[in-house]
This record gives structure tokens, sequence and C-alpha cells, in this order.
């Protein structure tokens, strides 16, 4: 497994937006799949979005509001997240598809979306 390092969670209030970070390292190896999930209290875990060289993915809570990009030279990926809704709140993780290694998961970062 690669370390997931995520960063950018936080509070926002309703309509605000935040921008989560998550760098893979520890890895020279193909990195296929980058991408977000994320867990509500008294909740599964969801897919939000990933990215692959085909292109990206978006739960359908999400599209229209958040983004998700990567950094291929840095193993990076970000998910920009607008027009935040209270039901937004929850553990977000980064995840990740490491040729050899399978998956790969962060520790996660608390989004809070409250007024």
């Amino acid at each position: 497994q690669a370390q997931l390092v995520e960063s950018g969670g936080g509070l926002a209030q309703p309509g605000g937006s935040l921008r989560l970070t998550c760098a893979a390292n520890g890895t020279s190896l193909p990195i296929w799949v980058m991408g977000w999930y994320r867990q509500a209290a008294g909740n599964q875990r969801e897919l939000v979005a990933t990215i692959a060289d085909g292109g990206t993915r978006y739960a359908e809570f999400v599209k229209g509001r958040f983004t998700i990009s990567r950094n291929w030279q840095k193993n990076t990926v970000y998910l920009q997240m607008n027009s935040l809704k209270p039901e937004d709140t929850g553990v977000y993780y980064c995840y990740a598809v490491i040729q050899t290694m399978g998956e790969s998961w962060g520790q996660g970062t608390q989004v809070t979306v409250s007024s």
C-alpha cells in the first residue's frame, strides 16, 4: 500500500466551498485510479468521485457541485466542493488503486457543513 494523506477538511457554511487534497506517497508504481469516498454518521461509506486515465466519475448527489482533478506527476488528487449542503457532512476518505498493491485508503478528513 501507498500512504494516502488527506488535507483540507473543516467547517463550511451551507453554500460555501472547501477543497480537499490527497497525496499518495511511498510508491513508484502506477496509480490507476484515485478518488474520494465519504461516510456520514449512521451511513455506509459511499463513492463521491474518482479519476482515472479514462476520465472522471461522480455520484449523482454531487454532480454539478464537486470537481475532481489530479496532478499526475505528484500522484495528488483534489476535490473542489462548491455549493455545500449540510448533508455533505461526513468523513471524506482518499482512495487509490495501485498496480500490484491494489486498493489503498487514507485515514479520512472531517467535513462539516453547518450554519
